[in-house]
This record gives C-alpha cells, structure tokens and sequence, in this order.
C-alpha cells in the first residue's frame, strides 16, 4: 500500500566505467536522513506530560521539543495533533506579564535564554494563533530577528561538508532515535534532531534533479474476461510468485516482512488444494511471520510496524488455520492501540482523530487505516467495535463533502477546506492528486479513484448503511469517474504519467469495495452500464506478462509498483476480489 517496501541502495556504481584491471570505486548515494530523525520524534512524542503537554515539565526542554517538531523533515504544527499542540499550550501558558517565557524559578540569564528558545520553537510552529504571545516574546528579547546558532549547518555547506556534520550528529546516538549527554536525553535528542533536519535541508538543496519520466503509453484495449480465464491468469501469477523467494520470503536475496504478507495473502487466492511446493511455500513464510511478532503483539522485521501487522493478519487470517488465532489476537489488539483516539490525548475536534498511520510519521492517512480496518475485521474484531465508529470521523475528514467534512487549514496564504464531489483524498487536507485552486485564497484536496474507493469500504467496515447521504456520495464519485484504464483524479496537464501512479492499488481497492457494496453492474458518468466484475478481470488479463506470468505497471513505478512482485501481488488479490460468479 502506498510505501516503498525495498531497502534503498547504498552504493551505485559510478556513471564511468573503471579501465580494465582497476576495482570499481564506490559512489555514496545521498544520505537519507528521515528514518533517524522520525525514529527520534517517535521517541520524543512518547515522552509528553499526558496531563500538562509538556515535555520534561520544562520551558527550554518543551521548546527545544516542539522546535524539533516543526523543523523536522515532515514539519509538524498544531494541528497535527495534542503532541504538538498541548505542548505549545502549555509553553505560552508560561508566559508572565513582561513577555518573558520561563520556568517558575528562572532569572537572569537564564530567564533570557528560556524566552529566547521558546520563541524560537513559536516561530518554528508559524501558528498564528500564538502570534500575541510570541510578540511579547520578541518585545522582551528586544529583537524580531533571532540569529541561529552557529552550531548548525549553514545553507552555503556543500553537500560533502553536510553530510560529514550529519554523520558526526548520527555517529553520537546512544540507541536508535535516542541521544544523551549533559543536557539530558530529551534535550540532546531534540537539538540532535534540528542539526539533522538543518543538515537535510542542505542536502536536499543539492540533490540532483528528478529523471525526466519515459514516454506514457496507454493501457493495452482488452476484453471481458470469464471465470476460467480469470482463473487461469491467477494461476500463472502465483507460479510467478512462487519463484521469486526462498524459504517462503520475498523477495529471496533480502527477504522483507510486509512484501512476504502480501504475497502470502495473495498465493492464499489459488484455490485448494493448492501445488504442494507452492502449499509449502505459503506454510513456511506463515510460521516466519508469526515468529515476527513482537512483546506488544505488532509483527514486523524492524520497520512499517503498523502496515506490516496489518498485512500479516491478512495473510494469517486467510489460511484459516486455528493455531495462528493467537498470534492473530495479540496483533488485533495492537493495531486497536494505534487509532488516534483519548488514549493518546486526541479529541473528535482533532483533525487526525480515528486515523491509523504507518508509525514511521505522525499523521493517520486512509490507506493505512483501510489496511488496518480490513484486518481488524479478519481477525474477527466484531461489527460494533468502537474502532470503526471512531473511525468515522477521520472518514469524514477525508471526503469532499462539506455537510459533513468541517476541515479549515492554514497552509501559508491559503486555507485547505472541503470540496463537494463526493470523493476522498489521503488523509484530512492531504492529497497526493493534488489541489483544485479556488477563489479567495481557498483551495480543495482533489478526490481520486484509489482513495474514494478505500473511503467506500471503510465506511462500511464502520457501520454505515447504503443509503447514509455520506455513502451514497462516495458511491456517486465512484460511478461518474468509473474507468479502466487510469487511476482517476489525477489532473493530466500538469504529470501526464500521475493517472497511472497507484493503478494496481485502485484496481484492488475498487474490488474489493464494489463487492462488499453488492453491486454487479454499475453506470458510468456517461450512462454506460459495466459488468465491472468481467471487466476488471479483462483489463488484469491483458496486462498479464505473456512471458512469466507476472504484473507490472508499465507507466509508473511509484509506491513500488514498478516492482513485479509486488504488482503481482495486488493483481491476484484483485482476480480474488472480483472473479465473476
């Protein structure tokens, strides 16, 4: 879903070839310093006063926090949630009547030093809501104009002196995502985290540009395909999967623990009895799983905690084999705990409530809690639970429907609301199609195919019947943009290959929705009638590589789809999803 599952290269090789009889000399690739500064948030956020927001029950440590937050690479602000904003609360609370932001028992230099590091994490959060108290701020500091610290990086650094003072910033962690020292580990952790961030700001300044994308060619024309034609390409596709891994993981060299739960689940699609080697294949990586699982119930090997749990309940769910129920029970249970809900000090009033996110960042999106919600409901979670009325609102936050979806955001100059069309973004605000631009500074997150499609099954995993206003507009969405051949939503003009990003993902999300909604047949925006069913196993068909068996999305390998695997993966379980009756 929506992530890249490979370990990125280290090293590539240079672009000229070394003379005859000399070793090739490594290139460095660009350092990626996103997976050490959110382990880092992940472990700051963690450490929050539940009941007063601070962090360390300390001015310059809560400032120091929130700075790190907001200077981070994924630049969170308040309205990301209580990690951030009842932080920023309870600094200004602090505040006394000269401007000056402190601890009770500050004074003199130090009661300088406080003030200036608030403000300092007051201009970071740019919240203008606070623009009162970080005025006073300023007026007690005696300047608009804090200098930075000489200890960080300067934006003129060359991309060889960055990465130097982020390898020494990294080489001092005492665990993962963890620093100490004098300061104590909160504070070193987070300055730890805005010499990275400053580091990463430099490096991305001298990354080379993006490749100029290949030529697109549209989908080949297909035919309606019947049963036995479906069946037969989902044969193909699981011997094609079945040569691609070792010991029951994929892919074989360096096995990856969400990959091998979506292959899993998918070779589960073949009926049985199944092949004995590819039966045994499927028992193996199974039993790896389970061994996966880990003290608080989540399975994983190390990273996508929360996708990767949510995967291998698929995949251990489908076998229907009683002895997993335990394993099965324990990875539920933690996914309930992920919801962004009371237990971790969110409200309905905040804009993440009821979400469910990758656990490498701190925002909820609706493809992970898709995942998630489909595999809370395998595991036998009941109908009822509070997990999905939860849910719901985060639900509403996604759609374009302003009935219903009261979402506000300040995004510079602009205010991200709601638009009107039925149809869902990623997450609240947040569209990877992009934005429609209105008037007045306004401007909408545009709905596409992949997404509503994921609303539209959420929604009914939450309980909604199939005349509630807010499903019957999804559904709407769903059969005025129905197609075949892109992604739909994606504004062409601007990427002509953006249609095509996703394209496995819709077409699995879409199956699985319209059956779950009972529809057979559907009529298109312009009156034509589908047998959606025959005609998404037709379209698969036709994509089938008539060499090995495989799938690949020809036009954009975004999100991994680029990767045969994992592309065959999605399309047998959308063979699974819509095979004709």
């Amino acid at each position: 879903m929506l992530l890249c599952l490979a370990a990125a290269l280290i090293f590539q090789a240079p672009p000229n070839a070394a003379p005859s009889g000399t070793p090739p000399v490594a290139q460095e690739a660009p350092l990626d310093l996103g997976d050490p500064t959110r382990a880092a948030v992940r472990w700051l956020r963690s450490t929050q006063d539940a009941v007063t927001g601070s962090y360390g029950a300390s001015v310059e440590t809560t400032a120091l926090v929130l700075r790190a937050f907001a200077e981070c690479p994924d630049h969170y602000r308040t309205v990301d949630g209580p990690f951030v904003k009842k932080g920023a609360e309870w600094l200004v609370a602090q505040q006394d009547a000269t401007g000056a932001i402190h601890d009770a028992a500050a004074s003199g230099a130090v009661l300088q030093q406080q003030t200036r590091a608030a403000a300092e994490a007051l201009i970071a959060l740019g919240d203008a809501s606070f623009g009162a108290q970080l005025g006073k701020a300023l007026g007690f500091l005696g300047s608009t104009d804090l200098a930075p610290s000489a200890a960080l990086p300067k934006t003129d650094m060359s991309a060889v002196e960055a990465t130097a003072f982020a390898r020494a910033v990294l080489a001092a962690q005492k665990e993962r995502g963890k620093w100490d020292g004098a300061r104590g580990a909160l504070q070193e952790t987070a300055w730890s985290v805005v010499q990275l961030s400053a580091a990463d700001k430099v490096l991305k300044k001298h990354a080379a540009p993006a490749p100029t994308p290949a030529a697109i060619n549209a989908l080949p024309t297909f035919t309606v395909a019947d049963r036995s034609s479906a069946m037969t390409a989902l044969e193909k596709g699981c011997d094609y999967l079945a040569t691609q891994c070792k010991d029951g993981k994929w892919p074989g060299a360096r096995p990856d623990a969400g990959l091998t739960a979506m292959v899993l689940g998918a070779l589960q699609c073949r009926a049985v009895p199944r092949p004995e080697a590819q039966q045994k294949l499927i028992d193996a990586g199974l039993a790896w799983l389970a061994s996966l699982q880990q003290p608080d119930g989540s399975i994983h090997d190390g990273k996508l905690a929360n996708y990767t749990t949510s995967a291998a309940i698929l995949a251990l769910a489908r076998s229907g084999d009683p002895k997993w129920n335990g394993v099965i029970a324990k990875a539920r249970d933690f996914l309930i705990g992920l919801q962004a809900d009371a237990g971790e000090g969110y409200s309905e009033g905040d804009l993440y409530y009821g979400g469910i996110g990758y656990g490498s960042t701190e925002r909820p999106d609706l493809s992970n809690l898709q995942m998630a919600l489909e595999a809370l409901a395998s595991s036998g979670l009941e109908p009822n639970a509070p997990t999905y009325k939860k849910a719901l609102k985060f639900l509403e936050r996604c759609q374009n429907r302003s009935e219903s979806n009261d979402i506000a955001i300040k995004d510079g100059g602009s205010t991200i609301v709601s638009g009107n069309d039925g149809g869902s973004a990623y997450a609240p605000g947040d569209s990877k199609a992009g934005y429609t631009e209105l008037e007045g500074g306004l401007k909408v997150p545009r709905s596409y195919g992949s997404m509503t499609y994921a609303m539209l099954k959420c929604m009914m995993f939450s309980g909604l019947g199939k005349d509630d206003p807010r499903l019957v507009a999804a559904v709407e969405w769903c059969t005025k943009n129905y197609t075949l051949d892109v992604n739909p939503g994606f504004d062409v003009a601007r990427d002509a290959a953006a249609p095509y990003q996703g394209l496995f993902y819709y077409f699995h999300t879409m199956s699985q929705a319209l059956s779950r909604l009972g529809l057979e047949s559907l009529t298109d925006g312009a009156g034509k009638v589908h047998a959606w069913r025959q005609e998404v196993c037709g379209r698969l068909v036709s994509m089938q590589s008539k060499i090995d068996g495989s799938w690949i999305n020809p036009n954009s390998p975004r999100w991994m789809e680029g990767n045969p695997i994992l592309g065959s993966a999605y399309a047998l379980l959308t063979l699974d999803a819509a095979m004709p009756r």
